[in-house]
């Protein structure tokens, strides 16, 4: 199995793990989701505090940690495809201004054209 960029489909659409990761994205930078982390929080602070068995201090723990890890493979996934957006539109930049300096419009202009606004469709 190979591991390629997640931006670097050969088809160019979104995949149901993209869709997921966007949507993950949006979620956690609400203020809704910044309430439930701080009420997580609290819970785990609260069970310590009033020295619950050992399995609700568990199950506390656990549900921070699971959500943690799904959290961060969805946001890194987001990430990557920012970052893939951001370097071809540097690339094309670069290209045009190349092209430009040496006097004529090429390719590079085009790409660059076919580069903005290229997040919204990674």
């Amino acid at each position: 199995m190979t591991l390629s960029h997640p931006a670097a489909r050969s088809d160019g659409a979104r995949g149901r793990f993209e869709r997921l990761a966007e949507a993950a994205s949006n979620l956690t930078s609400s203020p809704a989701f910044s309430v439930f982390c701080v009420l997580l929080v609290a819970a785990f602070v609260a069970v310590h505090a009033a020295g619950l068995s050992t399995e609700w201090q568990i199950l506390v723990g656990d549900t921070m940690t699971a959500i943690t890890l799904l959290l961060l493979a969805l946001l890194k996934n987001a990430e990557r495809r920012a970052e893939h957006a951001v370097q071809r539109k540097l690339d094309a930049i670069a290209a045009a201004l190349l092209e430009q300096h040496e006097g004529h419009e090429g390719e590079a202009h085009l790409a660059l054209r076919e580069a903005i606004r290229m997040e919204e469709r990674l």
